[in-house]
C-alpha cells in the first residue's frame, strides 16, 4: 500500500522539483554570485537602498489586507446565512470578475480613474470639477482591493458556512446578547478563515507591480516594479534574484506570524 502511495504521489513530486525546487535554486545561485559566478554577499547589501520601498510594499498591502477584511467578513456571513440556492447565485456573482483576466480588470479600473476617465466625466457633466484620482497610493489600495477582494470572502465562507448554528443557540440560552455571540462564538470559530483571507490577500499584494504600475506614480513603486526593473531595465540579475529573496523571506516570516494567531477555534462563553 506505501509503495502504491509513493507511485501515485511521483507525477507531484517531478512537478515539485521541477517547477518549485529547480527555480528556486536558480534565485538562490544568483542572490549570492556576481558578475563572475563567484560567491558574494554584495547583491544583498544593495538591497539596503530600496529598504523604503519594501516597507512601503509591506504597509501597502497590509492596509490593503485590513480593508478586505473589513469588507469580506460582513459579506461572507450574509452569503453563509443565505438560502443554499441564493448562495450559490452569491458565490457565482463574486468568483465572476475573476473568470475577467487580471490585466483587463485593472485597466478597466484605471479608465474609471484616470482624469478624463469615467467618474471625472461624469463630475463635469454635472458641473463639478474634476478631482485627481489615480498615481497616488489610495489608488494603488482600491485596485489590490478590487482585484484580491474574492480571495478574502471565499475562505471566509467556506468557514462561516460549516459553523454549527446550535453554539450560536447555545450561547443566546446562555444569556449572550448579539455583541457576545459574535465575540465569543462566531469571531473565534472564523479565526481560521480570517487568518486564510489575509494570507491569501497580503501575499499577492505585497509582490504586486501591475497594479502599483497603472495606478501608482513614481513615489508609490513597490518592490515588485524594483524587482521587474531590475530584470527588464538594469539587466541586473543577481541584485533582482537577491530582491526576490529577500521578498520570499519576508513573506514566510509574515505568514509563520499570522498562523501562530490562528488558535484551535475553541469557544470560551464565560
Amino acid at each position: 500500500m506505501k509503495n502504491k502511495a509513493k507511485l501515485l504521489a511521483t507525477p507531484y513530486l517531478v512537478w515539485m522539483v521541477i517547477f518549485i525546487v529547480v527555480p528556486l535554486g536558480v534565485v538562490v545561485y544568483f542572490a549570492f554570485t556576481g558578475d563572475d559566478g563567484k560567491f558574494t554577499l554584495s547583491n544583498l547589501g544593495e538591497i539596503t537602498t530600496y529598504l523604503p520601498t519594501f516597507f512601503d510594499s509591506l504597509s501597502l498591502a497590509a492596509v490593503s489586507a485590513f480593508i478586505c477584511l473589513l469588507i469580506g467578513y460582513p459579506t461572507a456571513y450574509v452569503i453563509a446565512k443565505a438560502p443554499a440556492n441564493r448562495q450559490r447565485f452569491l458565490i457565482m456573482l463574486i468568483m465572476l470578475p475573476m473568470c475577467m483576466s487580471f490585466l483587463l480588470r485593472t485597466l478597466a479600473l484605471v479608465a474609471m480613474l484616470e482624469d478624463q476617465g469615467i467618474i471625472n466625466n461624469l463630475l463635469w457633466s454635472l458641473g463639478l470639477n474634476r478631482v485627481s484620482l489615480i498615481r497616488r497610493p489610495s489608488a494603488v489600495i482600491l485596485g489590490m482591493v478590487y482585484n484580491y477582494l474574492p480571495y478574502m470572502i471565499m475562505p471566509l465562507h467556506s468557514v462561516l458556512v460549516k459553523m454549527d448554528s446550535r453554539l450560536i443557540e447555545a450561547s443566546q440560552d446562555l444569556g449572550c446578547n448579539g455583541f457576545k455571540v459574535f465575540s465569543k462564538v462566531i469571531l473565534p470559530m472564523s479565526v481560521p478563515g480570517i487568518i486564510s483571507g489575509v494570507t491569501m490577500v497580503f501575499v499577492p499584494a505585497v509582490s504586486t507591480f501591475y497594479i502599483s504600475k497603472k495606478l501608482g506614480g513614481t513615489s508609490t513603486a513597490m518592490i515588485g516594479d524594483i524587482i521587474e526593473s531590475q530584470f527588464k531595465t538594469s539587466y541586473n540579475l543577481n541584485v533582482g534574484a537577491a530582491m526576490s529573496l529577500v521578498l520570499m523571506v519576508i513573506v514566510l516570516i509574515c505568514m509563520g506570524i499570522m498562523n501562530k494567531f490562528t488558535g484551535d477555534g475553541e469557544v470560551d462563553l464565560l
